[in-house]
């Protein structure tokens, strides 16, 4: 077995250690519990290799914010197997997913919002998460509803995200599944409408 593999998907596994450790800090206690000390003792690993990984605090909170931007951007893939307007339904669908709808989840997704609204730089990450994102949504709108305008899909796309940030922030006050389910339904309504 080549060592150099071995080594680099060890440093692999302790830099996404470190990662989740920081959004685990981060759902629980906001950023003020989030401290490179905090992030080595919650991952396990050295202090030392905090700081190898990431420069600062500001840099270890920019890359829990691109994590979730790569999460956000799953919901929206494109999957080939399946036709057009199916890919759009399992698109809308998926944000329900078990694993979006737990208090850590929701509650990590309000904290870096709030983040994003005290600082100029967490800002522009998460504007820029939000537009590719939506560009996401407004795509599989387009290619499941070809007869729609690039700037209705657009539009259908944000009014899409109004309903499903509304249902996880209602998720966190225990909303029962017929609500999310209503909500599915009524993202669908929105992408569908003649």
């Amino acid at each position: 077995m080549d060592t150099s593999t071995v080594n680099s998907g060890e440093q692999v596994d302790r830099q996404a250690r470190i990662l989740e450790a920081a959004l685990d800090l981060l759902s629980r206690h906001g950023i003020s519990g989030v401290s490179m000390r905090a992030v080595a003792r919650e991952a396990g690993v050295a202090l030392g290799l905090v700081n190898y990984y990431y420069e600062d605090k500001t840099s270890l909170i920019r890359a829990a914010l691109h994590r979730i931007d790569e999460r956000d951007l799953r919901l929206v893939a494109p999957d080939p197997a399946s036709p057009p307007d199916e890919q759009l339904r399992k698109a809308l669908r998926r944000v329900a997913d078990p694993e979006f709808l737990t208090t850590q989840h929701l509650s990590l997704r309000l904290h870096l919002w709030a983040l994003a609204q005290a600082h100029e730089d967490f800002a522009h990450i998460n504007a820029a998460a939000f537009d590719r994102y939506l560009r996401g949504l407004a795509a599989l709108l387009a290619n499941a509803r070809p007869e729609l305008s690039a700037d209705v899909c657009r539009e259908r796309a944000a009014d899409i995200v109004v309903v499903q940030n509304g249902m996880w922030l209602t998720a966190l006050l225990g909303v029962d599944e017929a609500s999310i389910q209503r909500s599915i339904a009524r993202t669908e309504e929105i992408a569908f409408a003649a």
